[in-house]
């Protein structure tokens, strides 16, 4: 189901496919359970991304987003969307600095 939300979602159309790939395989992986978890499994995760030289636009964030936090309660999906953006709001900050 969320696989065909990737395929089919209008704002990863034509996606670099290593993205693709990280998405993808990001997808199968067992996700946490609660935001204490959430924390150290999504830094993990963009540790990855950075050792793979990935960077991800908004759109793609958002979808990330949404697989994390799917089966958290709503409260938690919200701080997970903070998060997220504030993490993005970071990278996007020491990448211009360069």
């Amino acid at each position: 189901m969320l696989e065909d939300m990737i395929k089919n979602n209008p704002a990863l159309q034509g996606m670099d496919p290593q993205k693709l790939q990280f998405i993808l395989s990001f997808l199968q992986k067992d996700k946490p359970a609660d935001m204490k978890s959430a924390m150290p499994f999504l830094l993990a995760n963009m540790n990855l991304a950075r050792k793979q030289n990935l960077r991800f636009s908004r759109p793609e964030i958002q979808l990330i987003s949404e697989i994390l936090s799917k089966d958290l309660p709503p409260a938690e999906q919200e701080r997970v969307q903070k998060m997220l953006a504030m993490m993005q709001s970071l990278s996007s900050g020491s990448a211009g600095s360069s």
